[in-house]
């Protein structure tokens, strides 16, 4: 290993970054959205709507990869800190992530002709999303530890996060907004997912390899040695400002899923159009891109935590405030609605994304090791329960509440109970989500500024 100093100051220079350095970073979160948003909002309308896969059934099949992928971004966080003792860099596992996830996202949406319903049509999405999920982890957890290493700045360290999140909203976007529309320009039905599939994986495929190479020059130094897995969990276990904070993120990535889930069944049986699925999601992620240099001006006037509060609070307002809205039929109040929520969504990306480095910096003064690919093992495996919870808590809704899956082909009409449930699941439960990860907040800010106040004793 090369290199001097201690690993706090080894990851990084404080120096300012290039802009096309940021954006070489920046744009593979066009490909992580994509991946996060898509399976959330469509992979199981496509299963219960498009396959006649039963609710409960399409729910596990959501749930399942994702519970593997929660045990497996972990040992990648370990295996990309090992990597980066060994070359200085975390190149291979993204190269990795990037030639294969896109392919496996395609073969999501292909499933063949004449296979439909229950287990035989779960089997074909189920396996290619398991594979699919081992790719994503590949990529993500590498990536999300790279700004650590990126620069020894905390400020410098927000500009980089609000390179990805604008570059994240726009993976989003292309999701929620041109997914929906292809498979409708392709035709429907099956047919028009797997164009889908195949279009919006080439696009993955273009970005991914893109900050693949745009982010060789990032110098990795975790420590003075290798660590094991179960060793690196050891010493992260004493972080506790990480797990507070990580606490917040997945409660709150939990409720965001949930609201992604029930987007089509919303559009599609309270609005009377699945094609508003796509203008519901736009109105949704749109303005956070422009409130993105809003929210970091704020948190730099009044302090990222108290930002942080205000945005889960608010976006916990709106989505009850979208329950009249959306029972009355209105879509000018929805849609107004759904756009506010996306202001304080910007906020829910931005903000404890900014605040994850500072937990990794901290705890490599507290242990000698600046061990980012660990720490951002657990966050991405945290974050990834949240998102396969969310779609397979959304289908425990429905099929408590009575929804009958059918074919769009040979639709029925919902009993009340569901549409209610589907209403609920959109609007109430996200919002309660919202607000059990308020504490958690609080309880990060405090155990923050722990340590400044201790010092501040010391020098008085």
């Amino acid at each position: 290993m090369t290199g001097t100093g201690s690993p706090a100051t080894a990851l990084a220079s404080a120096g300012r970054l290039g802009r096309g350095r940021l954006l070489g970073y920046g744009v593979g979160s066009v490909g992580t959205g994509v991946f996060s948003a898509v399976p959330g909002l469509l992979l199981l309308y496509y299963l219960t709507d498009m396959l006649g896969v039963p609710a409960a059934v399409a729910g596990a099949v959501l749930v399942a990869p994702k519970i593997w992928d929660v045990l497996l971004n972990p040992l990648v966080g370990a295996a990309s800190d090992r990597e980066a003792v060994r070359t200085g860099r975390r190149t291979r596992l993204l190269a990795v992530g990037a030639a294969t996830l896109p392919v496996a996202f395609a073969l999501m949406f292909a499933v063949p002709g004449g296979v439909s319903g229950g287990v035989a049509g779960a089997a074909w999405p189920g396996v290619a999303f398991l594979l699919a999920a081992t790719a994503f982890a590949a990529f993500q957890v590498p990536y999300v530890a790279l700004p650590a290493e990126m620069s020894a700045s905390p400020a410098e360290r927000t500009r980089i996060m609000s390179w990805r999140v604008v570059c994240l909203t726009v993976g989003i976007l292309v999701a929620g907004g041109l997914a929906p529309a292809v498979v409708d320009l392709a035709g429907g039905g099956r047919t028009g997912y797997a164009v889908m599939g195949v279009a919006i994986g080439a696009v993955m495929a273009g970005v991914l390899v893109a900050a693949t190479l745009g982010t060789r020059w990032v110098s990795s130094r975790p420590g003075p040695r290798q660590l094991g897995p179960a060793a690196a969990f050891r010493l992260a276990r004493g972080n506790r400002p990480f797990f507070a904070l990580l606490a917040a993120f997945v409660t709150q990535a939990l409720g965001v899923a949930v609201m992604l889930a029930g987007a089509p069944y919303v559009a599609s049986y309270r609005l009377g159009d699945y094609g508003l699925t796509s203008v519901m999601f736009v109105c949704l992620v749109g303005p956070s891109m422009l409130a993105v240099p809003g929210w970091a001006r704020l948190a730099r006037a009044y302090g990222t935590v108290r930002c942080y509060l205000a945005a889960s609070a608010g976006f916990a307002a709106v989505a009850l405030a979208l329950v009249p809205a959306i029972a009355a039929g209105s879509l000018a109040a929805t849609l107004a609605l759904t756009a506010l929520a996306g202001v304080c969504y910007a906020a829910l990306q931005l903000l404890p994304l900014s605040l994850l480095p500072d937990t990794v910096h901290a705890d490599a003064a507290r242990t000698g090791h600046a061990q980012a690919g660990a720490f951002t093992g657990l966050w991405t495996a945290g974050e990834t329960a949240g998102l396969a919870l969310g779609p397979g808590l959304f289908a425990l809704v429905l099929a408590l509440s009575g929804f009958v899956s059918a074919p769009v082909e040979s639709p029925v009409a919902q009993p009340p109970g569901a549409l209610t449930g589907l209403l609920l699941g959109f609007t109430a439960l996200p919002a309660l989500l919202m607000l059990i990860s308020l504490p958690f907040v609080v309880r990060y800010g405090r155990l923050a500024l722990a340590p400044a106040l201790a010092l501040a004793k010391e020098t008085v």
